[in-house]
């Protein structure tokens, strides 16, 4: 059940781009609508794994890459349309090369037979993102507020992008450490 809601996530970032892209004054509240959805059906979907203790090596590869889809589609298409611009673009670039880094590094480990498991900061990363982009969507000119929240929108993208980097760099380290040591050792090391 839980993977089908992580699945549904995926699917619900087709709908949340062609709404947003669509010209009318309406597209970015229908926007906005179908991204909170799709962010509430990330602690739904954690919340029935754990719940019903179906977790898996699948839902564990698959969440944060329904994560990841779905900020890096808002965040480049909030940038595109200019609700993001000027130096938030580099916090636009933080978060996104972080999430392919760490994506990256996941899958070095993976092919050793060890894991990076998610941190409690991420999750409070990951949050903040989701809340950035759907504060930059009612932000949006045609938002279902408007642009007087661009200020408090862009502070939020800011304070998840310190977050991101900050995630970043522990993955990182603890990546590099855990890639240096043999196949076994790696095996043994307690999570």
């Amino acid at each position: 059940m839980a993977n089908l809601i992580t699945l549904a996530r995926i699917a619900l970032i087709i709908p949340f781009v062609a709404l947003f892209l669509v010209n009318a004054p309406w597209n970015m509240t229908a926007a906005l609508i179908i991204f909170i959805i799709a962010a509430l059906s990330d602690f739904a979907d954690g919340y029935v794994a754990r719940a019903r203790g179906e977790t898996s090596a699948l839902g564990a590869a698959l969440d944060p890459l329904a994560d990841k889809l779905l900020v890096a589609a808002a965040l480049v298409l909030l940038t595109r349309n200019g609700v993001i611009h000027g130096p938030g673009v580099i916090a636009v670039l933080v978060i996104i090369l972080r999430e392919l880094l760490v994506g990256g590094l996941r899958e070095a480990l993976g092919a050793r037979g060890a894991a990076l498991p998610v941190t409690g900061l991420a999750k409070w990363k990951t949050t903040a993102q989701l809340i950035a982009i759907g504060l930059l969507l009612a932000a949006a000119p045609t938002g279902v507020v408007g642009e007087t929240l661009a200020p408090a929108a862009a502070g939020v993208l800011w304070l998840s992008a310190v977050l991101t980097a900050w995630t970043g760099a522990d993955y990182v380290i603890r990546a590099v450490s855990m890639l240096g040591e043999t196949p076994a050792e790696l095996r043994s090391t307690p999570d």
